[in-house]
């Protein structure tokens, strides 16, 4: 390193384009991905089929059930499993914020647990915020996409997402439209 380079952020700046210099990848050609993203977009409840307005219906009451004292945003997850159970969850919060968890993931978690070898068909999504049903429809974080993206992987099938609104509700028939460009197993295989 130069020994003119006294200030210790001028050191960092230093040594991140020294590692830049080092670790180009000029070697790989640029790539141009397309990502096109299919939802299905409905008004309301009414213009769905019975079995997905059932699961909207669960998913609302698992999000008045929902355990979240700090933040106030209470989400629901029901699932559909493809024998017919149904499995709710909710948000659990924590004062530790990080342990708390996700809808989508108890729910997920929970069909896992207790019916390991049966794929989730569908999953409903809907939350409310300081006792008001969202307006606009809910969609999972990140974490949540990507145990959504195992579990289609797991079992070969995708699963039909249903992300509830009071002015209206997107569907996705797959996780992979919600996740474009994914992390899955196959980057953990070896050559």
């Amino acid at each position: 390193m130069p020994k003119n380079i006294n200030n210790q952020f001028l050191r960092f700046i230093w040594i991140l384009g020294l590692i830049n210099k080092i670790c180009t990848f000029d070697q790989y050609d640029p790539i141009n991905v397309e990502i096109r993203i299919n939802i299905e977009e409905y008004n309301a409840p009414d213009e769905l089929k019975v079995e997905e307005q059932q699961l909207i219906e669960n998913a609302i009451q698992a999000a008045r059930d929902a355990y979240a004292p700090y933040s106030e945003f209470h989400v629901g997850a029901s699932l559909l499993l493809e024998n017919g159970i149904i499995i709710n969850g909710n948000n659990q919060e924590n004062a530790a914020y990080p342990d708390g968890l996700c809808a989508e993931r108890v729910a997920l978690y929970s069909a896992n647990a207790m019916h390991p070898d049966t794929p989730v068909k569908m999953m409903a999504i809907a939350a409310i915020y300081r006792d008001n049903l969202l307006d606009q429809p809910v969609y999972p974080c990140g974490s949540c996409r990507q145990v959504l993206l195992e579990s289609e992987n797991r079992f070969k099938q995708p699963v039909r997402i249903l992300m509830y609104g009071k002015k209206g509700i997107h569907i996705a028939n797959s996780i992979k439209d919600l996740l474009p460009l994914s992390f899955d197993s196959s980057f953990l295989q070896s050559d």
